[in-house]
């Protein structure tokens, strides 16, 4: 017998039940953490169909397909998060369509967004992604060179330093998982004694949120629990 689809209303349902439990585990409110609905290869009609729901964060890798679903969905006033990799070539879009950026690493990066940010808007939010682990593939700033690249941030016009980011090393238990966020969090509090300000931890994913929350998560990335197996392409 097979068995059926879960809806996208009980997907966001199942999902925002997981951050509540993991909420109070930690002695928080559900309240205090922003599920952000990683929409990449998903089409604007399943997007809409979540904020029609009330999901209104989402956040996307991919430029191109990015900038055409905001377009589309512009009436809607979403909440668009960038939580891929940023090449200095792309960056003015992001600065003039996005309302976030998670994935600054570099002074480069930071400073052409400053220097692209339409003067009409409010400033672009901005988290630094720092490199936990040793994984190539990802990147992030090192956390010896995370004080010094926060510094230079904060005195750029245009941009609000938020906070930081990480994909941490995958792991199949929740100690191990409990870890890395730790890691992460011991960063951000001594970031907080210099920049007060700060107040976003984006960590976690759909196998490992309940680690995330347990350890300061505000904002968890949620994508295939969310809207299920991706498409490979939209095409």
């Amino acid at each position: 017998m097979s068995t059926a689809v879960a809806s996208p209303a009980e997907r966001l349902t199942a999902i925002r039940a997981r951050i509540a439990v993991a909420a109070e585990q930690a002695g928080r409110t559900s309240e205090s953490i922003t599920l952000i609905g990683v929409s990449k290869l998903q089409t604007a009609a399943v997007i809409a169909a979540l904020a029609d729901l009330g999901q209104k964060d989402f956040g996307e890798n991919y430029l191109q397909e990015a900038l055409e679903k905001i377009e589309s969905l512009r009436s809607r006033a979403l909440t668009w998060h960038f939580i891929g990799q940023l090449q200095a070539n792309k960056t003015r879009p992001v600065a003039e369509n996005f309302d976030w950026v998670h994935t600054v690493d570099r002074l480069k990066i930071a400073s052409r967004l400053a220097e692209q940010r339409p003067v009409h808007s409010p400033p672009l939010s901005v988290c630094v992604q720092v490199k936990l682990g040793d994984e190539a593939t990802k990147g992030g700033v090192l956390p010896a060179e995370l004080p010094a690249l926060l510094a230079a941030i904060a005195a750029l016009p245009r941009l609000r330093l938020r906070g930081l980011m990480a994909l941490p090393p995958a792991e199949s238990t929740l100690d191990r998982q409990r870890y890395w966020f730790a890691e992460l969090r011991l960063l951000f509090e001594a970031a907080r004694q210099r920049h007060p300000t700060l107040n976003t931890l984006s960590m976690g994913m759909s196998s490992d949120l309940e680690a995330a929350i347990l350890e300061g998560a505000t904002q968890v990335r949620i994508g295939t629990a969310l809207f299920g197996e991706r498409l490979q392409s939209l095409a």
